[in-house]
């Protein structure tokens, strides 16, 4: 008798529990990104979580799924956003190629000459244009929300030689999405253009699948790619844009879709990745060319 009035309170209490936690959010956001918790788009995720569930005073949850938990490529997680299964994706320009090939234009080397030059085009009409795009080639389904420089700057890094002029380049198999753009600066370099889904690389680069990859060094240390055997990192200061985009909130009242579409100036300053000087002094533990 008694076992079983505790089980009854015990089921009770569960109950109450689950209503009260339902109950607490009117909204929940799904926001993902395929890289980990030492990624600087873990850290823009985190601030867009802190202050839209703090600034819809509880009426918006936003959930945080890091990695491939709900999808593992660009494409994918897109389409994801479009169908509604996904609300928040962090993409880069190359993974976002696939839907909107006009944003690659982004990856073209040395478009901008420093940080400064990034943030002034970036604040600007720029991405309003392709924001406005993007939601006209999606049929409303995809709002670009911010557009940010996520790691940094851009360098070639390899596990067999140093890297000093193109010609070192030749043969090796460098990492790339799958956009063109990125393909063909690769060959361009001499260099095998391989295309491999980011939560991959670090596997691949173990098993000689690819021997280079193009990313910024805080990228590169985040996602311990020295450990799967990477050795050479070569300066080439190449920028990294990182796209966020999201659905609309079609259901929501008006204030609370005024506190997350005011979020993108929040994250893209909590996103804002080191100088390429900073990131060449904290992380020296390579051959830095």
């Amino acid at each position: 008798m008694l076992k079983g009035t505790i089980k009854s309170l015990t089921l009770a209490a569960m109950l109450t529990t689950g209503a009260v936690a339902a109950n607490a959010a009117d909204y929940t956001i799904r926001a993902t990104a395929n890289s980990n918790e030492n990624d600087e788009d873990y850290d823009g995720l985190v601030v867009f979580k802190n202050y839209v569930e703090s600034a819809s005073n509880g009426a918006i949850e936003v959930e945080l799924f890091i990695g491939t938990q709900l999808c593992s490529k660009g494409a994918e997680c897109l389409q994801g956003v479009a169908d509604g299964s996904i609300d928040v994706y962090i993409s880069t320009s190359g993974g976002a190629a696939g839907i909107f090939p006009y944003v690659q234009v982004l990856d073209l080397p040395y478009l901008m000459a420093d940080d400064r030059v990034a943030e002034h085009v970036l604040s600007g009409d720029f991405t309003r244009t392709v924001r406005k795009m993007a939601l006209e080639n999606s049929g409303d389904k995809i709002r670009l929300m911010t557009i940010g420089n996520t790691g940094g700057w851009r360098n070639f890094a390899n596990t067999k030689r140093r890297v000093q002029n193109p010609d070192d380049m030749a043969g090796l198999k460098i990492r790339t999405v799958v956009a063109d753009l990125p393909q063909e600066l690769v060959k361009a370099l001499g260099a095998s253009p391989t295309p491999i889904p980011w939560p991959e690389l670090f596997t691949s680069f173990q098993t000689g699948v690819v021997e280079g990859s193009k990313n910024g060094i805080t990228d590169i240390m985040g996602m311990k790619f020295p450990d799967a055997g990477l050795k050479y990192v070569t300066l080439t200061a190449m920028p990294i844009w990182a796209l966020c985009g999201g659905c609309q909130m079609t259901h929501s009242c008006q204030c609370q879709q005024k506190c997350v579409r005011s979020l993108p100036m929040v994250s893209h300053n909590c996103n804002r990745p080191p100088s390429l000087h900073q990131s060449v002094n904290q992380f020296k533990p390579m051959p830095i060319l």
